[in-house]
């Protein structure tokens, strides 16, 4: 082999090996680079999920305060519709009551 050939061998090794240098360091960087990405996607994702638990939180809460209301209305009605009944008993009692006393 001539000097030239083997100097030409010695070249193209040492430039393959510049090569994958360069590119392992360049792999390293991408793999950085997606990992810092990932981890920026990861933190918006979880902002927004915090945002959206407490839009629902607002939104149960105004729930919960729009069924009380109904329920509070519901039981009022139902209060004063047992208190007309109850009244409309009790004067038929004391009637009751008043013609036992006079039957005595």
């Amino acid at each position: 082999m001539s000097a030239d050939a083997i100097k030409s061998i010695g070249e193209a090794e040492e430039e393959a090996r510049k090569a994958r240098i360069y590119a392992q360091e360049k792999a390293a960087l991408l793999v950085i680079e997606a990992e810092k990405a990932g981890q920026e996607t990861v933190e918006a994702t979880l902002a927004r999920a915090e945002l959206e638990i407490a839009d629902l939180g607002r939104l149960s809460d105004q729930k919960a305060r729009e069924e009380a209301v109904e329920l509070a209305s519901w039981a009022a009605n139902r209060q004063a519709t047992l208190r007309a009944r109850a009244e409309g008993r009790l004067d038929k009692a004391a009637e009751l009551i008043v013609e036992r006393i006079l039957a005595l």
